[in-house]
């Protein structure tokens, strides 16, 4: 009886310490990632996503977007508001919803 109790024990405290240890162990193979050096290749596509989002910033949009581009941006906005009516495409739709009104009926 006490050999049960002592592996019933054991056995929980067991699962207890796997389980602490496995959420350590992959919390710090998160840090250690971060903080070891990149892959040559890895470090050189970071770079150009970065250098691109600066750019994006600069330009206010597409980068090194050539007049066709805009061209054929400005011709599927004119043929989308031809289609689905007026209003500004290029922004997000803003949605009001009205509160149900319920009625009571008298029993």
């Amino acid at each position: 009886m006490i050999l049960r109790q002592i592996f019933r024990l054991s056995s929980l405290f067991h699962s207890a310490v796997s389980i602490h240890v496995r959420r350590n162990i992959g919390l710090s193979a998160v840090v250690f990632n971060k903080t070891k050096e990149l892959d040559p290749v890895q470090k050189l596509f970071l770079d150009k996503i970065r250098e691109y989002n600066t750019k994006s910033k600069q330009a206010g949009g597409p980068v090194d977007a050539g007049p066709d581009f805009q061209k054929d941006l400005n011709e599927s906005l004119a043929r989308l508001q031809r289609a689905y009516g007026e209003g500004d495409l290029t922004k997000f739709p803003e949605f009001k919803f009205e509160e149900p009104k319920f009625e009571e009926t008298p029993k």
